[in-house]
């Protein structure tokens, strides 16, 4: 990773990684979504512990069929500004949103 990114931005890096790693170009499958979204929270822990840097990491993940239909999200934290962070990075291709929230908790 380069050395002048921010903590958040190298989440961001790894989230859409994980995410392109997990379900590519393949097109909405309810009975794939479970193993997907597992498959991108793993994915994504495994890169985040790599950086060996002090925190604790929270990621979800949420995969939506595109249909019309609206969904918002929403998310607070009551932490230290100086040290903890996070990011959320919206995914799309033609049949499916994924939105990946990573939450880092200084140790």
């Amino acid at each position: 990773m380069d050395e002048y990114q921010t903590e958040e931005e190298i989440w961001l890096t790894l989230s859409l990684q994980s995410v392109e790693a997990a379900i590519g170009g393949n097109a909405y499958q309810h009975n794939r979504v479970n193993h997907w979204t597992t498959s991108v929270v793993e994915q994504c822990l495994s890169q985040l512990s790599k950086l060996g840097k002090p925190f604790k990491y929270i990621v979800t993940c949420i995969i939506m069929q595109k249909n019309g239909a609206g969904l918002q999200t929403a998310s607070t934290c009551f932490w230290d500004n100086s040290t903890d962070g996070s990011c959320a990075v919206r995914w799309e291709n033609k049949s499916m949103y994924c939105i990946v929230s990573v939450f880092g908790l200084a140790i």
